[in-house]
């Protein structure tokens, strides 16, 4: 088939770590990589942030990633890109069909994505999957006047999901959220994100760390709602361990970044500064060396919508201690490839840290446990798999109905 993937803010180009390039980037180009493997032939579509991008650009495993004229050529927050919208789904509703051939479904990642979706469709006719990536319900839920969305994001949402062919959902969290808001539970199907098998193995290199002394490492993006700060304070249940961050920018960019100075000056407070160390963002290839040196990877987001990084330490043979949010409650099987803690509990969280750090047994179970787990059932071949049965289901239904020629 040919699929068109919308993620309009995030560009399966970028490099994950900055403050709007995270899991959706990591998302839309694995993905995309193994449609393409599948013999799919795969558009990405995102904006253009810089007049100095090409039009189109190959995907190193397949497919093309294609800059979007929608708003000014530079970058912009995500949350300042509504506005734009319609003119994104505009641009490809007039490509479609004319200067490249019409897709036979199209994927939109993010909310946003789906907006320009469903107008390019109704020019075209082409049906919409939509995957979310995070809900406004739920951001609205845990930061309340420090969310930043637009105000009809979560009307947007609710629309959307009632309008498009198919929504794939993550886990099972936000099944129960998307039908608390309204969206129809038959036009809900879930197939949660992947990982790269290949990539994140148990064998391998590993980041050099000090003889001895536990190590528990924790990787995202610095911001509050990752839950570094709890991962700190529950370092005084843990004596001797030391507490590794990967994540944010470039290490020699970290003085610059105020959550890595408000990390550091919390460690400090506690008196714990000498067993943390942020090392910043890391190469793509270098995170499994990480993951590896590690005894235990925690986890401690006030909320997740799914959440990669315990995948790949799972597939890399490391148990893992993780909050119960969201898709954590899905991928980490509490008491068998982990542990899982109530969120923003640094007490239960350090706790749990400890018991595992004081029981080898049972983290080697663990880990064989999670490498079996990540294999069996979150490769990105199973989710491509699972999506080449959605889309051919809903290019059916089109063609049946005749709103497809």
């Amino acid at each position: 088939m040919r699929i068109a993937m919308i993620s309009e803010h995030a560009s399966p180009l970028a490099v994950p770590g900055g403050e709007d390039a995270g899991g959706q980037n990591t998302h839309v180009a694995q993905l995309s990589t193994a449609l393409a493997r599948d013999g799919h032939e795969v558009r990405v579509y995102t904006r253009r942030d810089s007049p100095d991008l090409p039009a189109a650009v190959p995907l190193p495993g397949g497919g093309y990633v294609v800059h979007v004229p929608a708003g000014p050529a530079e970058p912009l927050p995500k949350d300042a890109l509504l506005p734009h919208m319609g003119d994104f789904g505009r641009w490809l509703g007039e490509r479609w069909g004319g200067a490249e051939p019409l897709p036979d479904v199209v994927h939109a990642h993010f909310w946003m994505s789906g907006l320009a979706a469903v107008t390019a469709a109704r020019r075209t006719g082409v049906p919409v999957v939509q995957t979310y990536h995070a809900l406004g319900t739920v951001k609205r839920r845990h930061q309340g006047t420090m969310d930043t969305s637009p105000p009809r994001r979560i009307g947007y949402e609710r629309t959307l999901g009632r309008a498009v062919d198919r929504v794939v959902a993550q886990c099972a969290d936000e099944v129960r959220e998307l039908v608390r808001m309204g969206v129809p539970r038959n036009r809900i199907v879930v197939v949660p994100s992947g990982v790269d098998d290949e990539v994140f193995a148990p064998t391998g290199p590993v980041a050099p760390r000090e003889p001895g002394r536990p190590r528990i490492l924790t990787v995202g993006r610095l911001v509050e709602r990752k839950g570094f700060q709890d991962v700190i304070a529950a370092l005084r249940l843990i004596p001797d361990a030391e507490c590794v961050v990967v994540g944010g920018p470039p290490g020699a960019r970290l003085d610059d970044d105020p959550h890595a100075r408000r990390l550091r000056a919390f460690a400090v407070a506690l008196g714990v500064a000498d067993r943390v160390r942020l090392v910043g963002a890391v190469p793509p290839d270098q995170m499994p060396h990480w993951y590896r040196s590690a005894d235990v990877l925690v986890a401690a987001p006030w909320y997740e919508p799914f959440g990669l990084t315990p995948l790949e330490a799972m597939a890399c043979g490391v148990p893992v201690v993780a909050t119960a949010v969201g898709g954590l409650t899905d991928t980490v099987v509490h008491g068998l490839t982990g542990d899982l803690v109530p969120p923003r509990d640094p007490r239960a969280l350090g706790a749990a840290i400890h018991a595992l750090l004081e029981d080898r047994v049972r983290r080697f179970a663990y880990a064989s446990a999670a490498v079996d787990r990540a294999r069996q059932s979150y490769t990105w071949r199973r989710a491509a798999a699972q999506l080449g049965t959605v889309y051919s289901a809903v290019v059916g239904v089109r063609r049946t109905s005749g709103a497809v020629a």
